[in-house]
């Protein structure tokens, strides 16, 4: 579900298009803590994230980007900026790759723990968080965006699959095949916290990060 209200968003983007500074201040209270702590977590990089999300509020000042509110929400569109702005600067670092057909083998909807999962305690607590954020680094990018996205934003697969431009079937399998690696990395760090692979798929419960 959105982190905030479409609608205000959209008001508050037509008053500072107006040139209303104070709608523009309010644009950014709402969404650069959201932005920046999926680019934290997507690059593992503070410079570069707090780069990124000064990138997505200069273009969005000089109306650069061309939302369109038929098409989806401002919260989704500017994800999906913000996830363009990370792949460009792993392909400019790392000569970043697509994604193969044998990385994607079984991503179907058929590959999924929990056809409709349902928000649940968090795994771990604050003082683990670093060993979690260091998990998340070890994902393949394409996983690492859809747990992101779900986990710590709490965005529907629709909303997923419109910022990463991928089907919901996808969305779902990138996140069972994620959170079946998180929790195999993780139950060596807390085997009794994380668990099992086994006790997750025979429940079918979810944990959040």
């Amino acid at each position: 579900m959105p982190l905030t209200d479409p609608s205000e968003d959209l008001a508050l983007l037509n008053d500072m298009r107006r040139g209303n500074a104070a709608a523009f201040e309010a644009l950014y209270r709402r969404h650069q803590a959201p932005l920046y702590r999926f680019a934290l977590l997507r690059c593992d990089s503070a410079d570069t994230a707090a780069d990124i999300v000064q990138e997505i509020f200069l273009a969005l000042l000089s109306n650069s980007l061309k939302f369109d509110p038929t098409r989806g929400v401002l919260q989704g569109f500017l994800f999906g900026v913000a996830r363009n702005l990370v792949l460009k600067r792993e392909e400019a670092q790392y000569r970043f790759v697509s994604t193969s057909r044998d990385d994607e083998e079984g991503d179907s909807a058929d590959d999924v723990l929990d056809p409709a999962p349902q928000p649940q305690q968090r795994l771990l607590n604050q003082q683990q968080a670093e060993t979690v954020r260091q998990a998340l680094a070890q994902l393949a990018p394409h996983y690492r965006d859809v747990v992101i996205l779900y986990e710590m934003h709490d965005l529907s697969y629709v909303e997923i699959a419109q910022i990463c431009n991928i089907d919901i079937g996808t969305v779902r399998s990138r996140l069972s095949r994620a959170r079946a690696k998180l929790v195999e990395m993780l139950e060596k760090d807390f085997p009794e916290e994380a668990p099992t692979t086994r006790q997750t798929h025979s429940s079918q419960q979810e944990a959040r990060l």
